[in-house]
């Protein structure tokens, strides 16, 4: 399932489409740890590109993941945040929001990740809502852009989770 939302999210070059191997990459968490995502191969990944820490509706979707782990839990999934944010200002985020999952810093090369991802903004430095899911092989399974402003769908995200348990 690839859903692209707005005229200017489908005009967007570089989005990974369903079907594709996920572009590998490795930055740190919040506590300074590398995380590759191949090396997660065996699980489901759910990653979630977020603008930045402490922003209104970024910390309303991350809480809505915190508060709803069972789900990704049930559909093997790992999830990972990712915004051009510093690891320090990551920590923090993670700390103040009691975040259990890895919130991993794109921070230099700038935004390099989410350029990987087709979900980079460079006319504001910042990431677009982007969510990837990614199998256990690292194939491209789902894949949201969300316009600025516009939060994510937890519902969403249950669904294509589903959808791969059941495959």
């Amino acid at each position: 399932m690839t859903r692209l939302k707005s005229a200017e999210a489908g005009l967007r070059t570089g989005v990974p489409v369903v079907g594709q191997e996920a572009p590998d990459f490795e930055l740190v968490n919040q506590y300074g740890e590398p995380v590759r995502l191949s090396a997660l191969r065996g699980r489901n990944v759910v990653l979630v590109f977020f603008p930045f820490a402490f922003s209104g509706i970024c910390t309303g979707e991350l809480c809505e993941i915190r508060d709803n782990l069972a789900v990704f839990e049930h559909g093997n999934a790992t999830i990972l945040g990712v915004s051009v944010d510093s690891k320090f200002a990551l920590r923090a985020y993670a700390d103040k929001e009691n975040y259990e999952f890895d919130l991993l810093a794109d921070f230099w090369p700038h935004g390099a990740v989410a350029e990987q991802y087709g979900v980079f903004d460079s006319s504001s430095g910042m990431s677009l809502r982007g969510t990837f899911i990614i199998d256990a092989s690292g194939i491209v399974r789902y894949v949201v852009v969300n316009p600025r402003g516009q939060a994510r769908d937890l519902g969403e995200y249950r669904e294509a989770l589903s959808a791969l348990s059941e495959a």
